[in-house]
């Protein structure tokens, strides 16, 4: 953009108002033709719009935004498949699937994050595919990440490095907060028995008392 254009757009920016927070400055415009709705990028989640990190990085309201298409699940199973939750009987923004095996589900900010976090190794985590999974989430707005897996990562800095220190249960149980360790007990964290890149505290685990290995949802 020249000078020119780059203030035209802020100034243009700073007369719109988000529709989720209804405050001024609002920098994204959905795409769809005739659909002058506008809104702050970090008020997306709350408005369910998607934004597509790819491409032209075209921005969708809620009412626009693409949906999936799939079919009915083969299993009766409605828990995530990676935070094993419970998520809900029909696709929608909040909850997601794989177009390849049809039968994975997963909240949105749970896929996200694994989509962080697994980098170019990014996949399905029940079938393990990559395509059409990937461009699948893509374009249902999710966020990939270009680097390698992080638990390849934590792999090659070796045990000297420092230890994961926090606890990454989708609901931590701990008052101390997921930073607060203890060395025995309820707040001792486990961590992954196969990448060590994630932890979680023993109260907040299935494992209860076990002496039992545990391992994240990623791996």
């Amino acid at each position: 953009f020249l000078v020119g254009d780059t203030r035209r757009i802020i100034r243009e920016a700073a007369e719109k108002s988000c529709f989720i927070c209804c405050k001024m400055g609002a920098t994204i415009t959905c795409c769809k033709t005739g659909c002058d709705r506008t809104f702050h990028l970090p008020c997306a989640p709350d408005g369910q719009c998607v934004t597509q990190y790819f491409g032209a990085y075209r921005s969708f309201c809620w009412e626009h935004r693409p949906k999936q298409a799939l079919r009915p699940r083969p299993s009766q199973d409605n828990t995530c498949s990676i935070c094993l939750d419970t998520v809900e009987d029909s696709i929608s923004y909040k909850t997601m699937g794989c177009p390849a095996c049809q039968d994975a589900r997963f909240h949105r900010h749970c896929i996200q994050r694994l989509a962080l976090h697994a980098g170019i190794d990014f996949r399905c985590p029940r079938c393990l595919n990559q395509e059409p999974f990937m461009m699948e989430m893509l374009t249902m707005g999710i966020r990939l990440s270009k680097r390698p897996p992080s638990w390849q990562s934590d792999r090659e800095a070796g045990p000297s490095d420092q230890r994961h220190g926090r606890c990454d249960a989708t609901a931590c149980l701990c008052p101390g907060g997921r930073e607060h360790t203890e060395a025995h007990g309820p707040w001792q964290l486990r961590l992954c028995s196969s990448c060590a890149a994630e932890g979680i505290h023993q109260l907040c685990s299935s494992l209860g008392n076990s002496t039992c290995s545990w391992e994240c949802s990623t791996c």
